[in-house]
């Protein structure tokens, strides 16, 4: 099946040349925060709330004094506000009191912050510090299977560890966000826009 790799590259190099991250930022503080944020709902949520909370917190110092209930209010409409609110502040906190308030570049570092899991660390990894990371979120998850690359059975892990061998090192943070814009805009979870599909001939979801 990696025959289709090119393909797939190729296509997606044509569909998505400038494929990147939708979640608004302007540092790795920011990102961090806003992919944390990012758990169950969606990036256009996120941007609806970050600026507030960014105004009134804008680093990781500041968030960590903030009051709990206040984090709540800004970013409730996000959903798991209760839960997100505490651990954006305690990761603040973690941040200010072991890093000087800067966002690690270690992947064991990163993924010791409360609220941190594997595909958050890899989108900070890729996206700050351009360390090759294929971060898998339901858009990637979706599509990986739909084009025979992963197993419908396959976990978050095992989809990551089968596109890293399906892609050249050097591509996987632009393939990443482009499995994300195919995903999102293109390869629906419902409606997908399959007749029209330059990938539909390697298909598992086309009939």
């Amino acid at each position: 099946m990696k025959k289709n790799a090119k393909l797939i590259g190729d296509t997606l190099d044509l569909m998505y040349p400038d494929a990147h991250c939708e979640l608004n930022h302007k540092n790795s503080f920011e990102l961090l925060i806003a992919v944390v944020l990012s758990a169950q709902t969606t990036d256009k949520r996120v941007n609806e709330v970050t600026p507030s909370l960014f105004k009134k917190y804008p680093d990781a110092r500041a968030l960590s004094r903030a009051d709990l209930s206040d984090v709540e209010t800004i970013i409730k409409p996000i959903g798991l506000y209760r839960s997100k609110a505490k651990n954006i502040v305690s990761l603040s906190r973690i941040l200010s009191e072991r890093y000087d308030g800067i966002v690690p570049d270690k992947r064991k570092e990163l993924e010791s912050l409360p609220g941190v899991g594997r595909k958050t660390c890899n989108v900070i990894l890729s996206n700050c510090f351009d360390v090759p990371a294929f971060a898998v979120d339901t858009h990637v998850s979706r599509v990986s299977k739909r084009l025979g690359i992963a197993d419908e059975e396959d976990d978050v892990l095992e989809i990551e560890e089968k596109l890293m061998k399906y892609f050249p090192k050097k591509d996987w943070g632009k393939r990443h966000h482009q499995f994300i814009f195919f995903g999102r805009y293109h390869c629906k979870a419902s409606k997908p826009m399959c007749e029209e599909c330059p990938l539909k001939g390697i298909c598992t979801y086309f009939e």
